[in-house]
């Protein structure tokens, strides 16, 4: 990938970056609704970790409903990147690729970890502000949105690592 993002392609890898993010947003809603299902039969708390990482923890409706529709509107971005990627690299839009895709890589490794809803709905949120300021063809706006992208997965790395068995949070 090039310094600046110009081509269709990159656009592409951007898109499917964020259409990743939002399928491990997914998986992990999953799991959590699951989790709510087995708690109710069995009564009680499992403290066993599920395989592919981190535990995976209830999840309240109200949450899981936010966090769904934040999902879908990840997934709405990644769709609008696809159909506009022609026009943004004819336009002459340049963005820091290689960041733009690490940080999307970063945010989705942090989805799969994090276990408290309220900061995988901040990621989320960011990882929809960086793809709106793409789509806006504003890259005044971009600046901002990466750099609080990457300031929310700064402050939650370390704390995601330190409590692997916990479970998901509201």
């Amino acid at each position: 990938m090039s310094p600046t993002t110009t081509l269709p392609a990159d656009i592409e890898a951007l898109a499917d970056s964020l259409s990743a993010c939002a399928n491990e947003l997914h998986q992990r809603i999953m799991r959590a609704i699951r989790r709510n299902g087995q708690d109710r039969i069995e009564g009680g708390e499992d403290e066993g970790n599920e395989a592919g990482g981190g535990a995976a923890s209830g999840i309240t409706q109200a949450d899981a409903q936010a966090l769904f529709d934040q999902e879908v509107a990840l997934r709405q971005s990644a769709n609008s990147l696809y159909v506009d990627s022609a026009r943004l690299a004819v336009a002459g839009l340049a963005i820091p690729g290689q960041q733009l895709l690490s940080l999307a890589a970063r945010a989705r490794e942090t989805i799969r970890r994090i276990d408290r809803a309220k900061e995988i709905a901040g990621i989320a949120g960011s990882l929809i502000g960086v793809a709106a300021a793409i789509l806006s063809a504003h890259p005044q706006n971009l600046a901002t949105a990466l750099e609080t992208l990457d300031e929310h997965l700064d402050a939650l790395k370390d704390e995601s690592l330190q409590k692997p068995g916990t479970t998901m949070k509201t």
